[in-house]
């Protein structure tokens, strides 16, 4: 499989096709509202705003797995981003990243890009960079602030 032929559902629960994304640059990032890296939103939301218009997208999807740290409805959680942060990037479900319920699309990523210590996800602010053919060329950690990734993410595009 592709990452083209994922579909997730977005924070409104309709089904988005990943194929909607062909050819762009994407920064998926498994997100969390009451995390200490949770100020990383400004520094993707900036990332969004300099990127988009060369084919850049970040797909935000809320993950409670950690420290139950993303407690709200889809609502809460894209209010709290665009009030607080002024995210305009595509917001999907919550979601888990690991484990027997884990969203597929983040199995696949993770089978693309395994971690420092194994594949598993460890935290809230995971980040994927995939290129405009679909390919998942990198993987940052939590602890990789979006203003890190800038120039890998200038590469690709």
């Amino acid at each position: 499989m592709k990452i083209y032929d994922y579909v997730v559902k977005d924070n409104k629960g309709a089904d988005v096709s990943m194929a909607d994304y062909r050819d762009k640059v994407l920064l998926v990032v498994n997100t969390a509202t009451g995390c200490g890296f949770t100020p990383q939103y400004e520094g993707l939301e900036a990332l969004q705003e300099k990127y988009q218009a060369q084919g850049f997208e970040i797909l935000d999807f809320p993950c409670n797995q950690f420290g139950h740290q993303a407690p709200g409805t889809s609502d809460e959680i894209s209010s709290f981003c665009s009030l607080n942060y002024h995210t305009t990037f595509k917001q999907f479900a919550k979601i888990d990243v690991n484990g027997k319920d884990e969203e597929p699309l983040f199995t696949y990523l993770k089978s693309q890009k395994g971690g420092a210590i194994g594949s598993n996800i460890k935290w809230n602010f995971t980040k994927f960079l995939v290129d405009r053919s679909g390919a998942v060329i990198d993987r940052f950690a939590p602890t990789t602030t979006p203003e890190k990734m800038d120039e890998a993410i200038a590469k690709v595009l």
